[in-house]
């Protein structure tokens, strides 16, 4: 029965064997031990209670970086915003290319994540067809890259099972942007949403004042040895503010304009340069939120680069709904939209539960 399964398995099918072997390899590896219950179709999908359940997703893309039974899935999952929540997830793809791997990635995580899936940090392990992605993990671990891609697949399916979703009586706040507070949008936006959160420790940084040094691209022993002592190559507001507050916080709130259907280049800047204290810290204990607002269209694409950099690369735990985003182009427009402060007051609610378990 589905309801007695510790683990749910979302494996749509491939009608071609020779694209599966190696995906049912590492499914066969990753979660020896375990009893799971395996859906291959949308019609399995539909009929199933998904919430508050342990899933790992497993998708055969091919060459195409295309599994159709997964449109379908996905398709199901976008409608039903809710048929996800509660429950923690991952993510193995298997393709016959170089390429697309990374990007159905971002767009399941980003869709289940919406549907209220929970991803702990680094929740992607991704085949390519060469492996090649896994030359430094192999190098690390002393094996070659098919062992390394086994070895990354089975920490992640530990990872999902003994993930605890966190409960913090007061929990302390990060929120970094880079705009003008008195013609922007997304600030606006998170100051309706703060003021729902006067309770917890909230502290906010601006990266939009001084010169803020993207990454140069340091040798590994370079960036670590600054990363030991919590410093980067650049010094500046990142080493000064960012850090220190990054170690003290449970949550970041990335506050986020729509720039070109990208992340601003100082908080681009603050992603990159998290790689020198991520040398010597992981982050799987703080969770990360985004605050989005678009001129246009696109908000989709910035919480993508936002999961991508700080919940796949940098293991950020990544909270059901992590992100609220809006559309406004005219200064502080944003005010006038029809029935945001009911949409900003959600947010702040699930923010909360996610992070203190109230209502949960």
């Amino acid at each position: 029965m589905l309801s007695n399964a510790p683990l749910i398995l979302i494996n749509p099918f491939c009608p071609e064997f020779s694209k599966r072997e190696r995906l049912n390899e590492i499914i066969e590896y990753s979660t020896k031990g375990y009893n799971y219950i395996e859906l291959t179709t949308v019609e399995e999908v539909e009929a199933a209670d998904l919430t508050n359940r342990r899933i790992l997703f497993t998708i055969s893309l091919g060459e195409s970086g295309i599994n159709l039974n997964w449109m379908a899935m996905m398709k199901y999952f976008r409608i039903n915003t809710n048929s996800l929540e509660g429950s923690i997830g991952g993510v193995i793809l298997d393709g016959s290319s170089e390429i697309f791997t990374k990007s159905a990635g971002r767009d399941l995580v980003f869709t289940a994540n919406r549907a209220g899936c929970t991803f702990p940090g680094k929740p992607l392990v991704e085949g390519t067809k060469t492996l090649k992605n896994y030359y430094i993990q192999a190098k690390n671990l002393d094996t070659d890259n098919f062992k390394a891609y086994m070895n990354a697949g089975r920490t992640l399916v530990e990872n999902i099972m003994t993930y605890q979703l966190p409960e913090i009586k007061k929990p302390k706040l990060l929120a970094i942007h880079a705009s003008d507070r008195k013609t922007s949008n997304s600030i606006a936006l998170w100051d309706m949403i703060s003021r729902d959160l006067q309770d917890f420790d909230i502290k906010e940084i601006s990266l939009r004042n001084g010169s803020v040094m993207d990454c140069r691209g340091c040798r590994y022993e370079t960036c670590r040895h600054f990363g030991e002592e919590s410093k980067c190559f650049y010094g500046g507001p990142i080493e000064e503010q960012v850090y220190p507050a990054i170690l003290e916080c449970d949550a970041v709130v990335m506050v986020c304009p729509n720039y070109n259907d990208a992340i601003g280049g100082n908080l681009t800047a603050f992603v990159n340069r998290l790689t020198a204290l991520f040398t010597t810290h992981r982050f799987y204990d703080k969770s990360v939120f985004a605050v989005i607002v678009s001129g246009y269209s696109g908000g989709d694409i910035v919480a993508q680069q936002i999961i991508s950099g700080l919940n796949m690369n940098k293991t950020f735990a990544l909270p059901g709904k992590f992100a609220i985003m809006e559309t406004a182009n005219d200064p502080r427009a944003i005010l006038e939209s029809e029935g945001v402060s009911e949409r900003a007051g959600n947010f702040a609610r699930n923010l909360r539960s996610r992070l203190t378990g109230e209502e949960r």
